[in-house]
């Protein structure tokens, strides 16, 4: 069962920002928000200036945004700089409980089908910092009967916002919603960066194919498997449904049942409904839980916010604002439509 981060305040903005710093596409349309270029020093760091100091200079693509009375000026007069913390998302909207070890010790993971990696703090780490091991779960190997070290394995991953985990790695016995997963690779972080600190999640929890898994055995890239890959190879998701799904619900819909997660089955039909069709043919698209925006064209957006009464392009937001007022039964159904199949978004 996938539980509701309470810290998660949503926002569209600081949400289409996140997605722009994660996977470097140039904005479309007129907004504060853009990428530039900036030279920066492959030297070692300094702690007068905090940052890297000679070595050979290189040029590198940063996320910046227009500001209004302070920055920097580019050649045109604009003033802008770069954006900071504060302007991306870091806490993940819904968080799965998950235990690891004997007796189990339980953590609140990020379910993510953009990556791979099933990481965890590791306790007693030198690297980590106070804030990180006072505020979230951190394992205790020397506390699971069942824990085994895998001494020649480390791990590193580096997210597309630029965070990165690192450590090395153990195997353990990993239990998700009831599913027991024997001799699971468990990543131990023992360096994370400061953005982790400040999520409400303990870790995260990879559900992409497992080629993409940043396990290395003696500094040689030996891809561990993750657990869906485990289920199946235990027999836990039968042959005929190698699959696993999940259900968001909206905040707004008081009655509806709890988010989750299934594994080997599909447990909710949609329905269908008549609407404008916009055809994309061979379109390629890519599910991840790691965002909760749906990236689609100029054509498909326009389409659908022109359905919404009163709803307009703000270049402020970078992006459609529509009235308060608007009830939800005025709001157009959205369906992406896979192979022959067609769901509501």
């Amino acid at each position: 069962m996938a539980k509701r981060n309470p810290n998660y305040e949503p926002h569209g903005t600081k949400s289409y920002v996140h997605v722009l710093n994660l996977f470097g596409f140039e904005p479309t349309k007129p907004g504060p928000y853009f990428h530039g270029h900036q030279i920066q020093q492959r030297g070692l760091a300094h702690p007068r200036f905090h940052a890297a100091v000679g070595g050979r200079a290189y040029q590198t693509k940063i996320l910046q945004k227009k500001l209004g009375a302070d920055g920097s000026l580019d050649a045109d007069g604009t003033q802008i700089g770069e954006v900071t913390a504060e302007d991306t998302p870091f806490d993940s909207m819904y968080l799965c409980e998950v235990s690891i070890g004997t007796p189990p010790q339980k953590f609140k993971l990020n379910f993510d089908t953009g990556s791979a990696d099933l990481w965890v703090p590791k306790i007693f780490s030198t690297k980590l910092s106070e804030r990180i091991q006072r505020s979230h779960n951190v394992f205790h190997p020397q506390s699971s009967s069942s824990f085994r070290s895998l001494a020649d394995k480390t791990w590193r991953i580096v997210y597309g916002d630029g965070s990165s985990a690192s450590g090395d790695c153990g195997s353990d016995i990993v239990t998700i919603g009831g599913l027991a997963i024997k001799n699971q690779t468990v990543e131990l972080a023992s360096r994370l960066a400061p953005q982790f600190a400040q999520g409400t999640g303990d870790g995260l929890l990879g559900f992409a194919f497992p080629e993409i898994n940043t396990v290395k055995t003696k500094g040689t890239p030996d891809p561990a498997d993750t657990p869906v890959v485990n289920m199946i190879k235990q027999g836990d998701i039968p042959k005929e449904a190698e699959l696993f799904t999940s259900a968001f619900y909206s905040q707004r819909d008081a009655n509806s049942p709890e988010s989750f997660y299934t594994f080997g089955s599909l447990t909710l039909i949609l329905s269908r409904a008549p609407g404008k069709t916009i055809n994309l043919s061979g379109n390629k698209a890519i599910a991840d839980t790691g965002t909760t925006l749906v990236l689609a064209s100029d054509e498909v957006s326009e389409a659908l916010y022109n359905a919404i009464p009163g709803a307009h392009y703000n270049s402020t937001q970078q992006g459609y604002v529509f009235p308060r007022s608007t009830k939800v039964e005025d709001l157009p159904e959205f369906k992406v439509a896979i192979g022959d199949k067609q769901f509501v978004i």
